[in-house]
């Protein structure tokens, strides 16, 4: 199903462009008190040494690995800012643990709009220090996040691939906190 989605995510590039650089622009509004909440502790991470995006797509390296509940493990390989306006965000989630398990429902955040279409993860912000703004995912012209969605039960020791899109921080801004509901936060570098 995820892959069904991706491809019609695809085909709304043209909106895509205006609703990142409406978010943007709304995003700097922030105000919303999250600044008093503090990231949680940084995951085990294990940062890629490269600045190289040709290096982080497609390998085995990792931006950052989170870990979450229920065993899961959340490895980030690659944070890339796309022509677009907007910041995709890849990688694989992982159950460590020694059952199958169900990604929680709490990883979707807690928006009306984004809940109200299913599993996801739509709770996932990238939080910009320099410019202290706060980017959340984006979203079709029907109100889905445009991340992973519908994800199965994740057998024991398997994996399944994820992606995230948000609106881009400024070219000056490289690293960011991401921050998804469930995980420790982790610092990571955003490439192109």
């Amino acid at each position: 199903m995820s892959m069904r989605f991706t491809t019609k995510a695809r085909r709304g590039m043209v909106v895509l462009t205006v609703a990142a650089a409406l978010a943007t622009s709304v995003a700097g509004c922030g105000g919303d008190g999250d600044d008093d909440k503090k990231p949680k502790t940084s995951a085990s991470a294990s940062k890629g040494g490269g600045s190289n995006p040709s290096a982080q797509e497609g390998s085995d390296d990792a931006l950052v690995e989170l870990k979450g509940e229920d065993g899961l493990m959340l490895k980030i390989t690659s944070a890339a800012r796309d022509a677009g306006g907007f910041v995709t965000v890849s990688g694989e989630l992982k159950n460590d643990g020694s059952e199958s398990v169900r990604v929680s429902v709490r990883t979707a955040g807690d928006e009306t709009e984004i809940i109200r279409h299913g599993s996801s993860l739509g709770g996932a912000t990238l939080v910009d220090s320099k410019t202290k703004k706060r980017y959340y995912v984006l979203r079709d012209t029907d109100g889905r996040p445009l991340t992973t969605t519908n994800m199965p039960r994740i057998k024991a020791g398997a994996s399944i691939p994820v992606f995230m899109q948000f609106p881009s921080p400024p070219q000056g801004s490289t690293e960011v906190t991401f921050q998804l509901p469930t995980f420790a936060s982790g610092t990571i570098q955003i490439s192109g």
